[in-house]
């Protein structure tokens, strides 16, 4: 067999196109790889127990097995897949508190998604139950379209399918109420 220049650049030629196949084989891999973690959080926090002051005083805590960061993406949120649970204090040190066992904070809507077995209990003892509760942390407004229930202190309870309140509950529509509420008559002497 007589070896000529064009068999020689040929063999060398196919020889580098084989390498490249392999090569891009090896990198195609690596690209998957790497996309796989962009999907990755940019942080993984476990036992999390913050603590949130204005002014010297304590406003917030917050409590997390687990917390997923994922504000490295265009549309920026934190993740708390193994619940969560937050306490809030007023200027008279009066606590409310919030359970979760899964949560969400969207951080450019300041909307906080909590699910499953929702609870607040409020200074006053009253308990809200839901299975999802959205809070817009700009507005101070709390809202459902789920079923929830809510006893209040004095005994009273309704039952419904989705409400708007502030988050003192002080301004609260319901959109269908059932239950039981107590009002007091004043005697007219």
């Amino acid at each position: 067999m007589k070896l000529t220049y064009s068999n020689i650049i040929s063999g060398i030629v196919t020889l580098i196109g084989v390498t490249m196949l392999f090569s891009c084989e090896g990198n195609l891999q690596q690209v998957r790889a790497f996309s796989l973690e962009e999907d990755a959080p940019q942080a993984i926090a476990e036992g999390v127990n913050l603590k949130f002051t204005d002014s010297g005083r304590l406003v917030a805590t917050l409590k997390s097995a687990k917390m997923l960061d994922y504000t490295n993406k265009a549309f920026a949120y934190r993740e708390f897949p193994d619940g969560v649970e937050v306490e809030f204090f007023d200027e008279q040190d009066k606590k409310n508190t919030v359970i979760a066992d899964y949560g969400i904070v969207y951080e450019k809507t300041k909307l906080i998604d909590l699910q499953r077995n929702v609870v607040i209990v409020t200074a006053d003892s009253t308990v809200l139950k839901a299975s999802q509760l959205f809070w817009d942390q700009e507005r101070n407004w709390i809202f459902t379209d789920k079923p929830n229930t809510i006893r209040f202190s004095d005994g009273s309870y309704t039952e419904d399918l989705g409400f708007d309140s502030n988050q003192d509950f002080t301004n609260f529509r319901s959109r269908t109420n059932t239950g039981i509420q107590i009002i007091e008559e004043e005697k007219d002497e």
